[in-house]
C-alpha cells in the first residue's frame, strides 16, 4: 500500500507546476486533482510528525514540493486548506531545530506567501517566527527570519501606518528587554527597532522607550546597541532618506523619450517607458506632499533627567560594571548629550571627569569633547572652574607638545562658549598669551579663545586685547556680562535695528525742522510717521462684493475721534513738548547713564504700536544688511559656538582640529592632496562632450560616424578624389571658400 502511494506521488510530482497553472486558471474544474494532492500531503505530514528525525530524503523532498504546491494555490480552496497554515506553524514551532535546512526554509517561505495572499494575517506570522528568531541556534535561520520580519513590517506599513500591528510588535520587543535584562536575546529588539527607525516606519516615542530599556540593560552588546541608536540613529535616518531621493533622481525622462522616438518600438521598451513615467509622477507627488515631522530620538524621551541619572549611576559610577573603556565612552557621550541638550543637572558627572583629564589617558579628546558637550548655561561656574584649571595645568604649558596644548585650549574654548562665567581673568590672560606661539595650531586655538571672550566676556580681557568692537560695546553698554542663569528675552528678530533706525530718522527730521536733535521721542511725530507708512502702502483692491469700504462703528463708551487730516492735530501738545525738550538739559554723566539704561532695556516697539507693512519691509531689509555685515571678514567677527545647533554633537575630531594644522605633511602627501581633485587622465573638451552625450544616450554626428567607419568602406571615396582633374579640384576649393564666406550651405541669416 505504501509503495503504491509513493509511486503515484512521484508520478504526480512531475506534473505539479503544470497542475498549479491549470488550477489558477480554473479552480472548479481541478478541485478533485487538488484534493488528491492534498491528501498525499496530509499522509506525508503525519508520517513526518511521527518521526521527524527518521524521515528519508525522498519523503522530505516530496513533502517540500507538496508544501510549495499547496501554498501557491491555497487561496483557491479556502475550505479544504483551512488547517494548512496551522500545520506549517506546528511543524516549524516544534521541530525547527531538527528540520532539514531546505525544508525549513520552504516552510518559512510558504508562511510568508500565505501572508502575502492574506490567508493569514501579519500578527499570526510574526508571533510564529519571532520566538524562533530569539531562540534558534542556527545563524542562517536567524538571518532568514530577521529579513522576513522586516519585509513583512515594511509591507504592512507601505500604504498607511498599521498602528495596531506596530503597537503589538513594540510591546513584544519591550517585554523581551524588560523580562530578562541580562539576556543577549534583547539584541534582536535593538536591531529590529533601529532598522524600522532608519526607514521612518517607527518614529514615535514607543520605539524610543524600547531603545531606552536597551541602554539600561545588563548585557554589553544590548547596551552598546541602544546607546549607539541615540548617538547615530537620526543620522542614519537622514542618510537613508537622501539615498532614496537620489534613487528617484536617476530617471532621465528626456533620454527615455529620445530613445523611444528613434529606437524600434517593442513592448519591453514601452513598458520601461511607462514604468519610468510612473516613477516620475510618484516622485512629483512626494514633493507636493507635506513634509513629515521627524523628531529626534533624544527629544522623544519622556524623562531625560531620570534616564541620564540612571545611565550614569548604573554604567559609569558602578564599580561592578562590565563595560570596557570604549563602551563606557559611548555611554558617557550619550549622558553628556542629554545633559547639554536638555540642560539637565547632574553635578556628580563633572567630578567624574577629573581623573580622566590627563594627556596620558587613552582617548582623552573624547573625554574633553564629552565634558564640553555636557556644559550649558545652568551649570554652576564653581563646578567647572576646577576642571578648566586642571586642563590648563595638564595640557597648556611650554613643556607640552603642540598637539596637546592646542587640544587643551580648544577644549577650554568649547567649555567657555557654553558657560563663559567658568573662566577667571588671571587664567584667561595667561591662556590668551599663547596666541604669540610659533606653532600654528596653538596660535589658532588661543586666538579662538580670545575671539570668543571679545564677544561674551570682554571685561575679563585687558584693554589692549579687547579689540575695537568690544571696547566700543563696553563703553556704550551694548556688551554686558550675562549673569548666572540669565536667559535672552524672546522678541522679534531685529526689532532693535528697526527701533534704532526710526530714532535716527526722527532725529534727522527734527534737525530739518530746526528742533533740538537730542530731544526725547515725539509722540505726535510717531503718529505722523505711522500714518505716512500706511498711506504709502499700496494694496490692490479686491473686486469682490464684500469690499464696500469702511464701516462706521459706534463705541459704547468714550467717543474716540480719528482724523486723517494733518491740520486737526492739537497744537498745544506740540508747543508744550517743544518747551519741555528745550528746557530738559541733563549733565553729561546723566546723559551717559540714560543712554546705557536705554540700551539695556528691551525694545518696546512691537508692544506699543502696530507695525505697518512699510515697517515690516524695512525690518527685513535691516536684518539682511546686519547679516551681511556680520558675515563679512573685514568685521573680524566670529560667531560664538552657542550658535551651533543643539542637536549637533561635539566630536573628538573638533577638539583635535587645531592640532592638525601644525602637523607637517610629507612631500608625497602634498602631491597626493594636490592631485586629489584632478582627473586620472587628460581629456579634451570634445572628448568630454562626446562622453557626456554617450552617457545620456544621445547619437553622434555624421562626421563622427565617418571617422569610425571601416577603412575598406572609405576606399571608393578616396580613389574618386585621386582621379579628379585640376579643374575639378579648383572648383571644389572655390566652392568651399564661397560656402565659408556666406556661412555654410544655408548661409548666414
Amino acid at each position: 500500500m505504501g509503495k503504491r502511494k509513493v509511486g503515484a506521488l512521484e508520478k504526480v510530482d512531475a506534473d505539479l507546476p503544470n497542475l498549479q497553472y491549470k488550477i489558477r486558471r480554473d479552480p472548479a474544474s481541478y478541485k478533485d486533482d487538488f484534493q488528491n494532492q492534498y491528501n498525499q500531503y496530509e499522509t506525508l505530514r503525519e508520517l513526518f510528525m511521527q518521526a521527524p528525525s527518521a524521515a528519508d530524503d525522498n519523503g522530505i523532498v516530496s513533502l517540500r514540493d507538496l508544501i510549495d504546491f499547496v501554498s501557491h494555490v491555497a487561496e483557491c480552496y479556502p475550505t479544504i486548506t483551512a488547517s494548512f497554515p496551522d500545520d506549517l506553524i506546528q511543524i516549524l514551532t516544534l521541530h525547527h531545530e531538527e528540520l532539514e535546512m531546505e525544508l525549513r526554509d520552504k516552510i518559512v517561505g510558504s508562511l510568508v506567501l500565505l501572508r502575502n495572499k492574506d490567508v493569514i494575517d501579519s500578527s499570526t506570522l510574526l508571533n510564529t517566527i519571532f520566538p524562533i528568531l530569539v531562540s534558534t541556534p542556527s545563524k542562517s535561520l536567524r538571518a532568514l527570519l530577521f529579513q522576513k520580519i522586516l519585509s513583512d513590517l515594511r509591507s504592512s506599513n507601505a500604504k498607511t501606518t498599521n498602528h495596531r500591528l506596530n503597537r503589538t510588535i513594540q510591546t513584544v520587543l519591550y517585554n523581551l528587554l524588560t523580562s530578562d535584562r541580562a539576556s543577549p536575546k534583547g539584541i534582536w529588539a535593538v536591531k529590529i527597532t533601529r532598522e524600522l527607525w532608519k526607514r521612518q516606519m517607527w518614529t514615535d516615542s514607543k520605539a524610543v522607550e524600547i531603545m531606552k530599556e536597551a541602554s539600561l540593560a545588563e548585557n554589553e552588546k544590548v547596551i552598546a546597541g541602544g546607546v549607539r541608536f541615540f548617538l547615530g540613529g537620526d543620522k542614519e535616518r537622514e542618510e537613508a532618506a537622501e539615498e532614496s531621493s537620489d534613487e528617484d533622481d536617476t530617471v532621465d525622462m528626456n533620454k527615455l523619450r529620445h530613445q523611444a522616438g528613434i529606437n524600434k518600438k517593442t513592448r519591453k521598451k514601452e513598458k520601461e517607458f511607462k514604468k519610468a513615467a510612473a516613477t516620475v509622477k510618484r516622485k512629483e507627488r512626494k514633493k507636493n506632499q507635506p513634509h513629515t515631522l521627524n523628531f529626534s530620538a533624544l527629544h522623544l524621551l519622556h524623562d531625560p533627567q531620570g534616564f541620564a541619572e540612571t545611565l550614569f549611576s548604573k554604567h559609569l559610577q558602578n564599580s561592578k560594571s562590565k563595560l570596557n573603556l570604549e563602551q563606557k565612552l559611548l555611554v558617557l557621550q550619550l549622558v553628556s548629550r542629554l545633559v547639554g541638550l536638555h540642560k539637565l543637572t547632574v553635578i556628580s558627572l563633572y567630578s567624574y571627569f577629573l581623573k580622566y583629564l590627563t594627556p596620558r589617558q587613552p582617548s582623552v579628546t573624547s573625554f574633553l569633547a564629552s565634558l564640553a558637550q555636557s556644559t550649558h548655561s545652568l551649570v554652576p561656574p564653581d563646578v567647572l572652574e576646577p576642571l578648566i584649571q586642571k586642563i590648563a595645568n595638564e595640557f597648556v604649558s611650554e613643556a607640552a607638545a603642540s598637539e596637546v596644548a592646542s587640544a587643551g585650549l580648544n577644549a577650554i574654548r568649547e567649555i567657555c562658549a557654553r558657560q563663559p562665567l567658568a573662566m577667571n581673568d588671571t587664567l584667561l590672560q595667561d591662556l590668551v598669551m599663547y596666541r604669540k606661539s610659533k606653532d600654528k595650531g596653538v596660535m589658532m586655538a588661543a586666538k579662538g579663545l580670545l575671539s570668543l571672550y571679545r564677544e561674551v566676556g570682554a571685561e575679563l580681557l585687558k584693554k589692549r586685547d579687547r579689540g575695537k568692537d568690544a571696547a566700543i560695546g563696553l563703553r556704550t553698554g551694548e556688551l554686558t556680562e550675562r549673569r548666572y542663569g540669565e536667559e535672552a528675552v524672546g522678541e522679534i528678530e531685529g526689532i532693535e535695528l528697526l527701533e534704532k533706525w526710526k530714532e535716527e530718522e526722527r532725529r534727522k527730521k527734527r534737525e530739518e525742522m530746526g528742533l533740538p536733535a537730542d530731544a526725547a521721542s515725539d509722540k505726535e511725530m510717531d503718529e505722523e510717521d505711522e500714518a505716512e507708512d500706511w498711506k504709502n502702502w499700496e494694496v490692490e483692491e479686491d473686486d469682490s462684493d464684500d469690499s464696500g469700504g469702511w464701516i462706521d462703528v459706534q463705541s459704547d463708551g468714550e467717543d474716540i475721534e480719528i482724523s486723517d487730516d494733518e491740520d486737526d492735530k492739537p497744537p498745544p501738545v506740540k508747543k508744550a513738548k517743544v518747551e519741555h525738550d528745550v528746557t530738559s538739559e541733563h549733565p553729561p554723566v546723566e546723559e551717559e547713564k540714560a543712554t546705557a539704561d536705554e540700551a539695556k532695556r528691551t525694545s518696546k516697539l512691537a508692544t506699543t504700536r502696530i507695525l505697518t507693512p512699510a515697517d515690516l519691509a524695512k525690518l527685513q531689509e535691516l536684518r539682511l544688511a546686519a547679516s551681511i555685515t556680520k558675515s563679512m571678514p573685514s568685521t573680524k567677527r566670529r560667531q560664538a559656538l552657542e550658535a551651533r545647533h543643539a542637536d549637533d554633537p561635539l566630536t573628538a575630531a573638533e577638539i583635535e582640529a587645531p592640532a592638525s594644522l601644525s602637523v607637517k605633511k610629507t612631500k608625497e602627501e602634498k602631491i597626493a592632496m594636490a592631485k586629489g581633485d584632478r582627473e586620472t587622465h587628460h581629456q579634451s573638451t570634445t572628448a568630454k562632450r562626446k562622453e557626456k552625450k554617450m552617457a545620456q544616450g544621445k547619437s553622434t554626428t555624421n562626421k563622427e560616424k565617418a571617422r569610425q567607419k571601416n577603412f575598406l568602406m572609405t576606399l571608393g571615396k578616396a580613389k574618386g578624389k585621386q582621379k579628379r582633374s585640376l579643374v575639378d579640384t579648383r572648383k571644389a576649393l572655390r566652392g568651399h571658400i564661397d560656402r565659408q564666406k556666406r556661412g555654410g550651405r544655408r548661409g548666414n541669416r
